[in-house]
């Protein structure tokens, strides 16, 4: 008896183990919802679908909502897309309100913006509902020299054509920020940008900004505009500052340059000064010398003392007139 209860028990194991394989290969309630939905799918597609590793309950119940919106979607086509890595609930909501807002929008072209790394859905949104997108504080400088920051608010809708390969956001921001700082830079006062901020809405509309992005911008507006400091009178200033300091050491290289020159007239005047003395002490030598040779008579060296005293006399009465 005992060997008997056993094996009746390994039997009921054995058949509620192979139940629940059945049940996990063939999802019959997931069979049965896309019977009565106009999704039928076979039961041998479903376990196809198990061997390959892909949710039954997320390929069908997809095929539902698109099928019951008016979408013909093929399990083949959404099975392929999950299999990709794409998310196929996301592209068939978004096939869905591409439909009810009349957007040209089919499997394929959501499948690859989705594989692309794009939210499908918030950009089919985007395109019923524009985004607002503000801009950072650009600040510029008109040609006054007064500077000049602005905050603009760019109103965009999703381009779907250029999803796949197109610019995001940060594009849209770097572009109209440089078409800021071209208005304002352009301005001759910036008195006239304070009193129409529109004309930078017009210009920067004006250059294109949304060639070749995922974005169609609709408008842009100047939320915010400030005065900032007068750059034009600092540079000067500091020009100014530059310039001076640039010819106080031209100045001074000049002073130094003059210095080293009257200290070298010093030195020779120095110089010759020596050589005078020293050719003066040689005097009484040479005229003893003379003497001796005969050379030089009495009479000679007396003449020599008298035009040596008119000589010390005119050098005094020149400088007591010069001092008078």
């Amino acid at each position: 008896m005992q060997f008997q209860d056993v094996g009746s028990l390994a039997i009921l194991v054995l058949a509620l183990v192979g139940v629940m394989v059945f049940f996990y290969f063939v999802p019959i309630r997931v069979w049965i919802a896309g019977a009565f939905s106009g999704a039928r799918t076979s039961i041998p597609t479903l376990i196809a679908m198990r061997l390959r590793r892909v949710n039954p309950a997320v390929i069908v119940n997809a095929r539902i909502s698109a099928m019951k919106a008016g979408i013909p979607v093929s399990t083949d086509d959404l099975e392929s897309h999950f299999l990709a890595g794409g998310n196929v609930v996301v592209v068939v909501n978004a096939l869905i309100s591409a439909s009810k807002a009349n957007i040209p929008l089919n499997f394929n072209k959501a499948a690859a913006i989705d594989l692309a790394g794009r939210d499908v859905l918030q950009a089919v949104q985007m395109s019923v509902n524009p985004k607002v997108i503000t801009t950072p504080k650009v600040s510029a400088m008109a040609k006054d020299g007064i500077q000049l920051a602005a905050i603009a608010r760019v109103t965009v809708r999703a381009n779907i054509e250029k999803l796949v390969g197109g610019a995001g956001e940060e594009t849209i921001l770097a572009r109209v920020g440089e078409g800021i700082v071209t208005t304002i830079g352009s301005a001759t006062d910036h008195k006239a940008v304070l009193e129409n901020p529109d004309q930078i809405s017009r210009r920067v509309l004006e250059r294109g900004l949304d060639a070749g992005t995922a974005f169609e911008i609709l408008s842009i507006d100047i939320a915010d505009i400030d005065v900032g400091a007068n750059i034009g009178a600092k540079l000067q200033i500091e020009q100014a500052e530059a310039d001076k300091n640039i010819a106080q050491a031209r100045a001074e290289g000049r002073r130094a340059q003059a210095v080293a020159l009257e200290q070298e007239n010093r030195a020779k005047l120095e110089e010759m000064r020596a050589r005078l003395i020293e050719a003066e002490a040689e005097i009484p030598t040479a005229i003893a010398k003379a003497f001796e040779r005969g050379q030089l008579g009495v009479m000679d060296y007396y003449q020599f003392k008298n035009l040596q005293a008119d000589t010390h006399m005119r050098e005094t009465l020149a400088k007591s007139d010069g001092k008078s």
